[in-house]
């Protein structure tokens, strides 16, 4: 008898990545503001940048690996300061920062390796932070119906640090609970204290 299971993870359908015609795009869009690219130093740099977008929004599949709970583990897992790294939807901006993923077991447990591979799936697009945290959250209570989940992002957006009002330095903390780690207060502050978020 395997004494794990994976499940294979299949991103959503998507249109092929089509290079030539990114790179062609982000020549026009540097041309458009006044940016020649015929110096040496400047010349590769639209192939740059469209290879360097492919792969900030091509997320890797990957297995999602559990294993039954046969020790009947009751108490909270969580995985602390998992780097994150995506792209603002509304500017195409990065932001950064780290995310804690938390879950009471129910039948079966997760590697823990994929709790960073689960925030890494849906970092790899064109996000906004509240969707990224919600969908973390709502993927590990689907695929592995624990008896609560916590998710904690806190990330830096350059879309506000670099432009705009420029507030370098401040960061953003958004967060999901679902199951017993919303209903229960004692289980929340727990999940809270352990992240070392105050909420």
């Amino acid at each position: 008898m395997r004494s794990g299971s994976a499940l294979r993870v299949i991103d959503e359908p998507r249109d092929g990545v089509d290079l030539g015609a990114a790179e062609r795009a982000a020549g026009e869009f540097l041309a458009a503001l006044g940016i020649s690219t015929d110096s040496e130093s400047l010349r590769e740099t639209p192939g740059r940048m469209a290879r360097a977008y492919a792969e900030l929004f091509t997320p890797r599949p990957f297995d999602l690996t559990t294993f039954p709970n046969e020790e009947g583990y009751d108490e909270l897992v969580l995985a602390r300061a998992i780097p994150v790294r995506s792209v603002c939807e509304h500017h195409l901006l990065p932001f950064s920062g780290v995310a804690h993923v938390g879950y009471l077991p129910g039948d079966r447990i997760l590697g823990l390796s994929k709790l960073a591979r689960v925030v890494e799936h849906f970092a790899r697009r064109p996000q906004v932070q509240e969707r990224l945290t919600k969908q973390v959250a709502d993927w590990i209570a689907d695929r592995l119906r624990p008896a609560g989940v916590g998710v904690v992002i806190e990330a830096e957006h350059t879309c506000m640090t670099l432009r705009g009002v420029r507030a370098v330095g401040s960061t953003t903390v958004t967060s999901t609970l679902l199951g017993v780690l919303r209903e229960d207060a004692r289980s929340r502050q727990e999940f809270f204290a352990l992240t070392g978020t105050r909420r």
